[in-house]
């Protein structure tokens, strides 16, 4: 695995978040490094919306829109998760119902996806008001670092 070449995310609040307590339209910022580009590094950057809205009494719509800046590109993008309760707490899951990975903000977690590895961590801020989530993605064939950084509207 490589190093992460830079300070991890803190966790900024040391009590559990419910995803229900982020309902609402976020301006959302993601920086990506991908570390296996010609040069050493390639940069590029997300800039658009999340929004968190509740879809039942346990599942919150997780949906992304926005303009991703990729070698002098532009091109939009979007993606939507669901994140679901059940008996084992919180659960975050790809639109199509596979799991991604336990809602653990302030944790970190794991996503194997095929031989690459997902290491992250969500993190809110204790008035609520930013949230942060931080992927090293690492193996054969991705060597990236993805920094979002989502300020609630309002």
């Amino acid at each position: 695995m490589a190093a992460v070449r830079s300070a991890p995310v803190t966790p900024s609040s040391a009590e559990p978040v419910a995803p229900t307590e982020l309902l609402g339209e976020w301006d959302l910022a993601r920086r990506i490094v991908d570390r296996r580009a010609p040069g050493g590094r390639q940069h590029g950057r997300v800039h658009g919306t999340l929004t968190l809205t509740r879809t039942g009494s346990d599942e919150v719509r997780w949906h992304e829109h926005g303009t991703l800046t990729w070698a002098g590109r532009e091109l939009e993008v979007f993606r939507t998760l669901l994140v679901r309760r059940d008996e084992r707490g919180w659960m975050v899951h790809f639109e199509d119902g596979r799991q991604f990975h336990p809602w653990r903000p302030g944790a970190t977690v794991t996503h194997p996806c095929r031989a690459d590895t997902y290491r992250g961590v969500v993190d809110v801020r204790a008035d609520r008001r930013v949230l942060r989530v931080l992927w090293d993605v690492t193996g054969p064939s991705k060597d990236a670092r993805l920094f979002t950084r989502c300020v609630r509207r309002g």
